[in-house]
């Protein structure tokens, strides 16, 4: 993301209608707009992949699944976020057009530039919606995805996935091994080699 200061301070009302007009997608937080910047490829697979994924499973369960140009609602006074892949199964959502507010899965995929915040600040948006029950990052560079999952109104428990192990999403009973996720997508030649070396021992 990138802020764009000339547009605060903002209204959310004023946020909402502002963003209807525009050509590119605006995340919004505490009064300032974020222009929504291009990731790179294999950003773009990992999130494709697991949207094909989890489309007709989700679907059986009476759910949506979301891709990156679909926004989430943490309030009505904000944040306004853009998640690469959510799920939504609370009636609430199923006709809604513009955003939604009650998603029981969000996914970010990590980029060196967005890392920190997608696991900080933006998990702590996160947090404040009461329906979320899995919160997943997945690495673009190497094969590693973190989920957290909701234990508690306050807790919440954080299991590590690596190659040769399942994604397992309680919230969606779902499990799917990370090589489907990462199917097709490039990694650096530095993982390739340390999966060489694993494979060989």
């Amino acid at each position: 993301m990138i802020a764009e200061p000339k547009f605060m301070p903002m209204s959310p009302q004023d946020y909402l209608a502002w963003e209807a007009q525009q050509d590119e997608k605006y995340a919004y937080v505490d009064g300032e707009v974020f222009a929504m910047t291009g990731g790179t490829i294999p950003h773009n697979l990992i999130a494709g992949n697991l949207f094909a994924l989890l489309k007709s499973h989700v679907r059986q369960r009476g759910c949506r699944v979301f891709i990156a140009d679909v926004k989430v609602q943490i309030s009505r006074n904000g944040p306004y976020h853009y998640p690469d892949v959510m799920v939504s199964c609370d009636p609430r959502d199923k006709n809604a057009i513009k955003l939604i507010q009650y998603p029981c899965l969000i996914v970010e995929v990590l980029s060196p530039s967005t890392a920190a915040y997608d696991r900080s600040d933006k998990f702590t948006h996160y947090r404040q919606i009461p329906t979320l029950q899995d919160y997943v990052l997945i690495d673009a560079e190497k094969i590693s995805i973190d989920r957290y999952r909701r234990i508690a109104d306050r807790h919440w428990d954080v299991q590590t996935y690596l190659a040769g192990e399942s994604l397992d999403l309680p919230s969606i009973d779902w499990e799917i091994p990370l090589e489907r996720i990462y199917e097709d997508v490039p990694l650096s030649p530095q993982d390739d080699a340390e999966e060489a070396d694993q494979k060989v021992e």
